[in-house]
């Protein structure tokens, strides 16, 4: 007899459906020894097939920032190397090599791509990092194998730093994450990207970008006045344009960051009403009083709900955090 996977619903349902009050987890051991190979792109034309070349060695990971992140990283380095705990000489000269790379480069490179190995021994390791590297030759990318523990947790602090400080120094401005989880086809990426950075850009809205390349999940964070109506009125035309993009080139408005106020009113661009329906049905089915998060995923309708609009445009923007 076929069964009803309650484990992928409720996870899928994302806190709609129900409350999780006690769980069994089966964890993966640790890999015991690692390297990292760090690539250095001048565009995104070459990513996919770079990823596609890679994949057979099966990375850990596949993390990616681009340059803008990485003049950030060079801004604050005084900054950065305080919070890493290290004087900012010490910390500079650990990106000697980088920097020889660029000077290779004529420039800083376009993108960074950190490709994580690990196994269960030091040889598996270097076997599978001498494959990445021959895979990668017929490509116009630069590369560099990190193996000490220290030096590849700089490009972590680096990339995870350099948000946290470009948030502290912009200006009466403040992070707006409405278009900042999505998933594309990776193949697609290199034509997505210009045109979805277009969007912000016509819009006047400055972005930086990281991801995961092996899926194609990517993420925008835009810093933004709220105060200012005006800019508070780009977010729902943008995210519009910005979906229909997304749903343009077969990909996912949502990846990794779970559908809540800003991307409840979005769904129909990816869903039939007929798969609409089953959403609210299922709602219905397990929280008929519509008490677990009201409006997100499926508009709230319930007579007892204290704000009818849940799920909608117009509670979207009643509810944009202005402080």
């Amino acid at each position: 007899m076929d069964t009803f996977d309650l484990n992928k619903l409720l996870v899928g349902s994302q806190g709609t459906l129900g409350i999780v009050t006690e769980m069994k987890l089966r964890l993966v051991p640790e890999k015991r020894c690692h390297d990292l190979v760090a690539l250095f792109f001048k565009s995104w034309d070459e990513l996919p097939q770079v990823v596609n070349a890679i994949l057979p060695q099966d990375p850990e990971s596949l993390e990616t920032f681009d340059k803008d992140t990485l003049k950030l990283g060079i801004q604050f380095m005084p900054e950065i190397a305080r919070k890493a705990g290290s004087s900012f000489f010490s910390f500079a000269l650990k990106f000697l090599p980088e920097a020889l790379i660029s000077v290779e480069m004529l420039g800083l490179p376009k993108l960074v791509v950190l490709v994580e190995v690990s196994e269960n021994t030091e040889e598996e390791v270097k076997d599978k990092v001498r494959n990445i590297v021959e895979a990668i030759k017929p490509f116009n990318i630069w590369s560099r194998i990190v193996e000490k523990d220290s030096e590849e947790e700089k490009f972590w602090v680096m990339r995870r730093e350099s948000f946290n400080l470009l948030r502290q120094h912009v200006k009466e401005k403040r992070t707006a994450p409405f278009i900042d989880d999505f998933c594309i086809p990776p193949e697609k990426v290199p034509e997505f990207l210009p045109r979805a950075l277009k969007i912000l850009k016509d819009y006047g809205i400055d972005t930086n970008i990281a991801g995961h390349a092996g899926n194609g999940n990517y993420h925008i964070i835009p810093l933004m006045d709220l105060r200012k109506e005006s800019e508070r009125a780009k977010i729902m035309v943008v995210a519009d344009k910005f979906y229909d993009l997304v749903v343009e080139y077969k990909g996912s408005i949502t990846a990794e960051h779970n559908d809540g106020i800003i991307r409840t009113p979005y769904l129909g661009k990816m869903y039939s009403p007929e798969v609409l329906e089953l959403f609210k049905k299922t709602k219905e089915i397990f929280d008929p009083l519509n008490i677990f998060n009201p409006g997100k995923k499926v508009p709230a309708s319930h007579e007892a709900t204290q704000d009818k609009n849940g799920g909608t445009i117009e509670y979207l923007e009643k509810h944009i955090a202005i402080e």
